[in-house]
């Protein structure tokens, strides 16, 4: 899954490429805004934990990588 994570008052974006489903990461936001704490965490696929103020998030983008195509084929 690619993971793409906007911050409130930053211009940059947050992207890596994660091995978790779409529903594990749908649930750690959904969790992350409801809890005391208030931090989501995610890893990425090569063992990178990324920890994000849930208070902070303007926008999370959960995509699939497309397969590339090789060749002149549409």
């Amino acid at each position: 899954m690619d993971i793409r994570i906007g911050i409130v008052n930053t211009a940059r974006e947050l992207m890596f490429q994660t091995t978790q489903s779409a529903a594990e990461i749908e649930k750690a936001i959904a969790d992350s805004v409801g809890s005391d704490s208030g931090t989501l965490r995610l890893e990425d696929e090569k063992g990178h934990i990324y920890v994000v103020p849930a208070k902070n998030l303007a926008f999370v983008e959960i995509g699939q990588e497309k397969a590339r195509k090789v060749g002149f084929a549409p």
